[in-house]
C-alpha cells in the first residue's frame, strides 16, 4: 500500500490547467466494522475502507471492537493518534446509541481540525433526528459535508436546511455473477436480519398464500438473528410450512452467490428501509425483486422498471405480484436485466469517482503536498 507523507511523492501527478491531481488523501474510516468478526454483518464502512485500501489509498479503520465502550475508546485513541497522518475522517452515522460514537468522533475532528465526511445511514434516521433535533443537528452541522447514499435521506434532511451529496452504497461487482432470468419457478430467497423492522413474518405470509393457491412455493430466510429467529422458525411449524422453508443463517459471500443462483425471486418485507444493499445485490445476481414501498426504496426501485413495489405489510399484493411474474416472462426479464443495471451504478469505479470529487473539494492530499516544504 503506498503512503503518501512527503512533497518528493508528487512524481507523476498530473496537472489539468491550473488544477493539480492531488495525491491521494490519507483516509480513516470510522464506524461500526464488526463484519471484521465471523458471523456479523459487512457494514458499507468496512467494504468502503477495504476496497479504498485495495485500490491504493492509505487507510485506517476503527472499530471492529465488539463491546460498544470499548469500540467507542479505540475510535477515539486512533483518530488521536494518526491526527498528522490522516487528510479525511470518513464517519458512519446511524441512529440510536451510535449517534454517541457520531459525537464523539465529530467533536475530535473539530478540535483536531481534521475534515469530516459524515455519511447518514439507516432508515431510522429521520426519526431519530426529529426526536432528538438539537443533539443531532448540532452533531451533523460539525461535519463538513454530508453524505447519504439514497435521494430519500438527502431529501428528509432538506427540512434542516441540510446540503446531502448523494453517493450509493458499494458492491464489488465482480463478486455478484450475473443470471439472468425469464422463465421462473416460485423459489423465493429472503436476506435481512431476524428484526421486527425487517417483518420476517411477512414471509412466511406470502409463502402460505401461494401455497394454499397450490403453488409448489419454497423460501429461503437467510440472515443474521436479531432476536426473532427462534419465534419465526415456531412459526412456520405452526402454520404447517416446515417443509417448504430454509433457515441457511448468516450467509458468506460464497454461500450468498450459492443461495441467489438457486433462487428465482427475491422478496423484501420491510416496515423501514434506506438503500437496503441486500437489495442492491439481488438486483446484481439478476433476480427480479418484490419489494414493499417504504423509506428509500421507492427512490431506488422504479416500478415495473427493476422491481415490483407493494404496500407495507400487504402479504396478498406481494403473492399476488409473484404470482403475475411467474406468468409474465417479458416483465420477467425485464426486471432482471434492469435489476443489474441498477447494481452497476453501485459498482465501486462509479462510486470511487463519487468520492474523488468530495476529496477534491475538501481539498484533501494539499496538506501532503506541503509536507516538508517549510
Amino acid at each position: 500500500m503506498r503512503m503518501f507523507y512527503t512533497s518528493y511523492e508528487l512524481t507523476g501527478c498530473k496537472v489539468r490547467g491550473n488544477i493539480m491531481n492531488l495525491p491521494m488523501p490519507r483516509l480513516c474510516v470510522v464506524g461500526n466494522l464488526l463484519g471484521r468478526n465471523e458471523g456479523y454483518i459487512t457494514t458499507q464502512g468496512l467494504i468502503l475502507a477495504d476496497l479504498f485500501a485495495n485500490a491504493g489509498y492509505s487507510v485506517r479503520s476503527c472499530s471492529s471492537r465488539i463491546n460498544r465502550l470499548v469500540r467507542l475508546c479505540d475510535i477515539a485513541k486512533t483518530i488521536i493518534a494518526c491526527k498528522n497522518r490522516t487528510d479525511v475522517i470518513i464517519l458512519d452515522v446511524y441512529s440510536g446509541q451510535s449517534m454517541i460514537i457520531a459525537d464523539t468522533v465529530s467533536t475530535i475532528c473539530k478540535l483536531l481540525k481534521i475534515p469530516l465526511i459524515a455519511v447518514l445511514r439507516g432508515g431510522n434516521l429521520p426519526q431519530f433526528v426529529e426526536k432528538y433535533p438539537q443533539w443531532t443537528q448540532r452533531i451533523l452541522r460539525r461535519a463538513d459535508i454530508l453524505v447519504a447514499p439514497s435521494h430519500f435521506l438527502a431529501k428528509e434532511f432538506e427540512k434542516y436546511d441540510f446540503s446531502v451529496r448523494v453517493i450509493p452504497n458499494v458492491i464489488d461487482i465482480d463478486l455478484y455473477p450475473f443470471k439472468p432470468r425469464s422463465q421462473i419457478s416460485s423459489r423465493l430467497i429472503w436476506m435481512r436480519s431476524f428484526h421486527p423492522i425487517y417483518n420476517p413474518q411477512m414471509a412466511l405470509d406470502v409463502l402460505a398464500r401461494l401455497r394454499s393457491a397450490n403453488m409448489p412455493t419454497t423460501l429461503t430466510m437467510a440472515g443474521a438473528d436479531k432476536g426473532l429467529e427462534s419465534e419465526i422458525k415456531k412459526r412456520t411449524e405452526e402454520m404447517g410450512l416446515s417443509s417448504s422453508v430454509r433457515f441457511p443463517g448468516f450467509l458468506t459471500s460464497e454461500a450468498k452467490a450459492r443461495e441467489f443462483a438457486n433462487a428465482d425471486i427475491y422478496i423484501n418485507t420491510n416496515h423501514i428501509d434506506n438503500m437496503p444493499v441486500s437489495v442492491v445485490e439481488a438486483c446484481a445476481f439478476g433476480l427480479p425483486v418484490v419489494a414493499t414501498r417504504v423509506g428509500g426504496i421507492s427512490h431506488l426501485l422504479s416500478h415495473g422498471e427493476n422491481g415490483i413495489l407493494v404496500k407495507d405489510g400487504d402479504a396478498d399484493e406481494m403473492a399476488s405480484a409473484i404470482t403475475n411474474l411467474l406468468s409474465n416472462e417479458d416483465l420477467t426479464e425485464k426486471l432482471s436485466n434492469g435489476g443489474r443495471r441498477l447494481a452497476e451504478q453501485s459498482a465501486w469505479p462509479s462510486v470511487r469517482s463519487k468520492w474523488n470529487v468530495l476529496f477534491e473539494e475538501l481539498g484533501a492530499g494539499e496538506k501532503i503536498v506541503n509536507v516538508g516544504s517549510d
